[in-house]
């Protein structure tokens, strides 16, 4: 984001939210692989030996679909919103990332209504509109969308009265 001398009414860093820490995952692993080797040992002890494999599997299983999550979680959108701009950044997993600058003046928030899971927040500009939050829930996106429209309507003033 470009730094500023202007006043800025909202500026936001959304990011998904983490359901485990790190030191968390250690220890539900921990029990996942205990667990494994455990019952795997007791299935080797009656001579089934390839149970013990399948066991790996889907402690292996387990840890993938963690670690896949995990590199979800690493999204983030930057918003700000000046009297002259609506500036935004999302950077995706895999660090790539996408700039947008809008008019204040002509840019609007607008979110789906009735609220629903797939009531989707979009800020517009014309006829193209940039959906923000999709991992937000329900009740953060409608908060989310009163603070920016309350920014908004603060920006705009700013320009109506200089």
């Amino acid at each position: 984001m470009p730094d500023t001398d202007e006043i800025i009414y909202f500026d936001a860093l959304l990011t998904p939210n983490r359901s485990l820490s790190e030191r968390g995952f250690a220890v539900v692993m921990g029990i996942v692989g205990a667990v494994s080797f455990l019952t795997g040992m007791a299935f080797l002890s009656m001579g089934a030996i390839p149970v013990i494999g399948f066991f790996g599997l889907d402690a292996l299983a387990i840890w993938l679909a963690f670690r896949w999550s995990f590199r979800k979680q690493r999204e983030e959108t930057r918003i700000r919103i000046t009297a002259s701009s609506v500036d935004m950044m999302h950077r995706k997993a895999n660090g790539t990332e996408k700039r947008v600058s809008l008019p204040a003046g002509f840019a609007r928030v607008e979110l789906d209504e009735p609220l629903r899971p797939d009531s989707w927040l979009r800020i517009e500009h014309g006829r193209t509109g940039w959906v923000i939050g999709r991992f937000l829930t329900v009740p953060e996106r409608k908060s989310l969308a009163d603070a920016m429209k309350t920014a908004l309507h603060k920006a705009r003033l700013e320009r109506h009265t200089a």
